[in-house]
């Protein structure tokens, strides 16, 4: 039996400004399995990286605040967890890489000790201990000459060698939960495909969860076993990515598959979806997709937003015309 070693339930952050409340994350739930890749997808401003850094305990707060819900990594809660207890999960039980390494990365410090670092402060290893380890993960990253680079700064590499490096940060202590948030942003193509495959190797080696924070379809395709799909702070897809892909149940997830490019697309216009995502601080009534959805209908506009229903094993989808969206694909 596959072990959980996360569950996010009801989950939701609020962000409190001069104009008002903005509900960032608005009840979102999900989990992550021994070995599993779930990815959570959506356009910017969706709430996929404030999900991602509440259940990191790395939000700023002020203004942000968890208002509710609950996070439980291998069964411990997280939510409401002192600092100090957190800090010593993170890097050992789940760890974090994020999208622009550069920033992330200590500017004025040598790589190598960066990491050798997380063997001193979390295993007590001595100077040349570290220094071993951090040389054994940087070579297992793919960096070449380890020994040599190991003294560089981070300006000194390319955006996908920094990329490897912060990896190789996160994944020293080998965590339990590797939250990757816009892993690929920024890079070519070709360096793309070789973080996912590194990504996958040592999920493979490991047996670690991984969360692929993402806006690219074509990336979460090949290398996700789950998808969540969010939209203005809340979850409206989710599901097996086979069902997903292949069995679309929710019109906004319909649309963002739509603007996938293909070789029958070449040279021509690619579907777009009309309008903007809302504002968070006055969202519209009813759904939230609603005024950009071909699909929308009076209900749509009034009242509750649509609850999340299941409509297949592990699939659930948020709009009123599921079935209609699962049956011929809706009105265009």
């Amino acid at each position: 039996m596959v072990n959980e070693l996360l569950r996010v339930e009801d989950l939701r952050v609020e962000f409190t400004t001069r104009l008002g409340v903005a509900r960032a994350v608005n009840g979102v739930s999900f989990s992550v399995s021994e070995g599993e890749t779930v990815a959570i997808l959506g356009e910017s401003g969706s709430g996929k990286s404030v999900t991602a850094q509440a259940i990191m305990g790395i939000l700023d707060t002020p203004p942000a605040q968890i208002a509710g819900g609950s996070v439980k990594l291998l069964g411990q809660e997280l939510v409401g967890l002192p600092e100090k207890k957190y800090r010593e999960l993170r890097g050992e039980q789940i760890a974090m890489i994020f999208q622009d390494a550069l920033s992330a990365l200590n500017p004025v410090l040598h790589v190598g000790d960066q990491i050798a670092e997380m063997f001193r402060v979390h295993r007590g290893a001595g100077k040349a201990a570290a220094k071993e380890e951090a040389l054994a993960v940087l070579r297992r990253v793919g960096i070449p000459g380890a020994a040599d680079r190991y003294d560089s700064y981070p300006h000194q590499f390319s955006g996908g060698m920094r990329q490897r490096i912060m990896i190789a940060m996160m994944i020293a202590l080998k965590p339990r939960v590797l939250i990757a948030d816009e892993p690929t942003t920024a890079l070519d193509v070709t360096v793309q495909a070789q973080i996912m495959d590194l990504l996958q190797e040592l999920q493979e080696e490991s047996g670690m969860g991984l969360i692929l924070i993402t806006h690219d379809l074509g990336v979460v395709a090949d290398v996700a076993d789950r998808i969540s799909v969010m939209y203005a702070g809340r979850m409206m897809e989710a599901g097996p990515v086979d069902d997903i892909y292949g069995h679309t149940a929710n019109p906004y997830t319909r649309s963002l598959l739509q603007s996938i490019p293909t070789i029958d697309t070449a040279g021509g216009r690619l579907p777009a979806i009309s309008g903007v995502p809302p504002s968070l601080l006055s969202p519209p009534s009813g759904c939230a997709f609603h005024p950009r959805c071909p699909m929308a209908a009076e209900r749509c506009r009034v009242g509750e937003p649509p609850p999340l229903i299941d409509v297949a094993a592990q699939h659930s989808s948020r709009c009123w015309f599921t079935e209609e969206v699962m049956t011929d694909g809706g009105s265009e």
